[in-house]
């Protein structure tokens, strides 16, 4: 069992058995054994996410009186990151197979080692790209080839083509 605080400051604890496999189908209509396309579904959609965890801690929620609106009220930000590792974590958990649980949770590792590695290249390299587009921004004006800016040709300096090749 896992657990994960919500911006209300309330703990929830996450257990992934049979009862909240089944009531996370019937209230969510989402498979949570279907690891890969439900995996790939939580990740795209944190509203899907957020009903899966309501369905999983619907019953300690109906003890403390808490409603489902009350509930995803307070699901914002680092809370849902928090929610979601511990959600995947106990889906690893659940697997029967021993062999099966060790290797998801190798591949678990692997994702989120991966993911921190993606977040720490953007942060490192996003002042770069900033810097770029501000420089592109200030200078632009200032340059030669913006036709919006350039002044229109002197009259003396268009000849009119009925005056040129013939002399009367």
């Amino acid at each position: 069992m896992r657990t994960f605080k919500d911006n209300a400051g309330r703990a929830w604890t996450l257990s992934v058995d049979v009862s909240a496999v089944k009531r996370t189908r019937s209230l969510a209509g989402i498979d949570l054994l279907d690891l890969k396309g439900t995996l790939s579904r939580l990740e795209k959609d944190p509203i899907l996410l957020c009903d899966a965890l309501w369905a999983i801690v619907k019953p300690e929620a109906d003890a403390a009186g808490v409603d489902e609106d009350a509930f995803l009220s307070a699901l914002a930000g680092d809370c849902i990151e928090v929610a979601s590792r511990a959600l995947l974590a106990e889906l690893v958990d659940f697997s029967p197979n021993t062999r099966e649980r060790a290797a998801l949770r190798v591949a678990l590792d692997r994702t989120w080692a991966a993911t921190e590695k993606r977040l720490d290249l953007m942060e490192e390299r996003l002042p770069r790209v900033l810097e770029r587009i501000e420089r592109q921004i200030t200078e632009e004006p200032h340059g030669s080839g913006n036709s919006s800016t350039a002044s229109p040709a002197s009259s003396a300096s268009i000849r009119d083509p009925s005056l040129s090749g013939s002399s009367a």
